[in-house]
């Protein structure tokens, strides 16, 4: 029960930074953004906010940072595909490229190329008296971090604001048919640079987070895959909160589930755990990935002449 318990503790906490990148995913392909940068902007969100919290002392401050990092450097995806009317993938792939060299050269110019490894302290688990308690229940759900709180609100929330309201309506028709909504006074625009504004920041939060609430340090490549981990989590939920937060749980334990399995002394190569959750990805991908379709327009440039 000890085990189980561990292993359900950690798939909570494993699933938060890849929830918040797939909810910034979702909030993009709702109004036809299809953002394949994922990985770079939560990369550069983890490089900030562990940097700012070094400085400042303050895990709040540097998730905020953290999260407008990723917001600023995804404004030049957002210019190129938005204004420009570039094509979506190529410069998602740019993005992947810039900006963890961007996060690399920034760490080594403040801390230099030296071995000693740069920690902070992570921010603190807040307890719900009485509800804490119960068995197995209690330190899985009201035993965390308040990021696990917030982001579970933020689900609930962006769940309510597509589905129940008129502004969530707005913004998702921009995906399925933007000039039929250019036609109803929206601003098609306005809206994908919206889009790609929270886009940006819910990943660098999400970078953020493993830096200042998970791991207690930066280092090259601690994004790991979950960038492109939160693409397949989008499709697996079906463009929808609920759905993505299953996803996410469900990757989440694969992750703690190898995590756990290179420590308990199997005579495996780690390396082969360490497959577990990228083929699970890829398993899927390859069963539902094409009974599935998101927002009609995802992906395809605007242009306001075109009928």
């Amino acid at each position: 029960m000890d085990w189980i318990s561990s292993l359900l503790l950690a798939t909570v906490r494993l699933a938060i930074p890849l929830l918040l990148i797939s909810l910034a995913e979702l909030y993009g392909q709702r109004a036809g953004m299809v953002n394949i940068g994922l990985e770079g902007l939560a990369a550069i969100g983890a490089l900030v906010g562990f940097l700012t919290c070094y400085i400042t002392g303050s895990n709040w401050i540097g998730l905020l940072c953290g999260a407008l990092a990723g917001l600023v450097v995804n404004m030049i995806y957002a210019f190129s595909t938005v204004t420009l009317c570039a094509d979506h993938t190529v410069y998602g792939m740019a993005i992947n490229i810039f900006a963890p060299a961007l996060a690399s050269f920034i760490y080594r110019i403040y801390f230099g190329t030296g071995s000693d490894l740069k920690q902070i302290t992570t921010m603190a688990s807040i307890g719900i008296p009485g509800l804490k308690d119960i068995p197995v229940i209690g330190p899985l759900l009201f035993d965390q971090s308040p990021m696990v709180y917030l982001t579970i609100l933020l689900v609930v929330f962006t769940s309510v604001f597509f589905n129940r309201t008129r502004a969530g309506l707005s913004y998702k028709s921009v995906g399925e048919h933007p000039q039929a909504a250019a036609t109803l006074g929206i601003n098609v625009i306005g809206v994908k640079y919206l889009a790609c504004m929270i886009c940006g920041a819910l990943a660098g939060m999400g970078g953020a987070y493993l830096t200042t609430c998970y791991s207690s340090t930066y280092t090259d490549g601690i994004v790991a895959g979950r960038g492109f981990i939160a693409l397949a989590a989008v499709i697996f939920g079906r463009w929808s909160a609920g759905g993505i937060l299953l996803a996410c749980l469900f990757f989440g334990f694969c992750d703690a589930l190898q995590i756990r399995l290179q420590v308990s002394g199997i005579a495996i190569p780690y390396q082969f755990f360490q497959m577990i959750p990228y083929v699970a990805t890829v398993i899927v991908l390859s069963v539902i990935g094409t009974k599935q379709a998101g927002p009609k327009a995802n992906g395809q440039p605007y242009r306001k002449e075109q009928r």
